[in-house]
């Protein structure tokens, strides 16, 4: 069971490091779509209740007056929404999103990126802004695979369709691979199927220091085979899946941006 907190904030727009942004819009703290691989776990150890990350959200009711506030002399690139999915199943009740869009700075530089195909919900207001990217997160077309590390996020075949439709509006898409699952994603069945529908694709490596023990017990419950492959992962491997994103957007004549923790490829501003 999920727990629901409507809270009040002092305030929703801060700096941030995420690469190409400057300011993260943060009016959803926590997500409930399951990815046991999130790194934003750490988050849990600023709130006074103790639920695990997976089983509460912070919504922050009054965001929509904070950001057109705070967003009026804001200049740069804003991202939603960094401390949760924007588009994460409770949008749909309370459209904090929406909301937020509706309030937003028109001028400023927005970057959306989500696992859902509620994305496609606001094509209207997204159309308020000059400049505008939206991004869906696909580590996997398979289904099976899926389940087990997003197990309540929307399909990956559902974001592909989410795509398709929002490049037919004709806004600047791509597709985030982050994290790549080292001997699960499929990254050649990506680029295909994603190539005629982004402008670009972004990846990043697999960075277990959040979450290791559930990343490992997932691969000796559903992939045994591989749990020797996990306990031996090295940059080397890191490296070896660098040249093969590289090759691979040559090959399908695709822009690539790589962000590995493990390759020094991951630069913060």
């Amino acid at each position: 069971m999920v727990k629901i907190y409507e809270i009040k904030a002092r305030s929703v727009i801060h700096k941030t490091k995420i690469p190409g942004a400057d300011w993260g819009v943060n009016y959803y703290r926590g997500c409930t779509h399951g990815c046991i691989y999130c790194y934003l776990k750490f988050l849990c150890r600023w709130r006074k209740q103790k639920e695990k990350w997976g089983e509460f959200v912070d919504v922050k009711i009054n965001a929509p007056g904070l950001v057109a506030k705070e967003s009026k002399d804001k200049e740069g690139t804003a991202i939603l929404c960094t401390g949760g999915d924007a588009y994460q199943p409770i949008d749909k009740e309370y459209q904090l999103t929406r909301k937020v869009l509706q309030n937003l700075n028109p001028n400023l530089k927005l970057s959306i990126l989500t696992k859902s195909n509620l994305i496609t919900r606001d094509i209207d207001l997204f159309k308020r802004f000059k400049n505008i990217k939206l991004g869906l997160t696909i580590t996997t077309l398979d289904e099976n695979i899926k389940k087990v590390f997003e197990p309540f996020s929307p399909s990956s075949h559902a974001r592909l369709e989410a795509l398709k439709k929002l490049k037919q509006e004709g806004f600047y898409t791509y597709v985030f691979v982050g994290p790549i699952l080292p001997y699960l994603t499929d990254l050649e069945e990506i680029f295909r199927e994603v190539s005629p529908f982004v402008n670009h694709l972004s990846f990043e490596d697999l960075n277990l220091n959040p979450c290791r023990k559930e990343v490992f017990e997932a691969i000796k419950k559903n992939f045994p085979e591989l749990e020797d492959k996990y306990k031996n992962l090295s940059k080397e491997f890191w490296f070896e899946k660098q040249k093969e994103i590289k090759e691979l957007g040559k090959r399908f004549n695709k822009p690539i941006r790589i962000y590995f923790k493990h390759t020094g490829s991951l630069k913060f501003k």
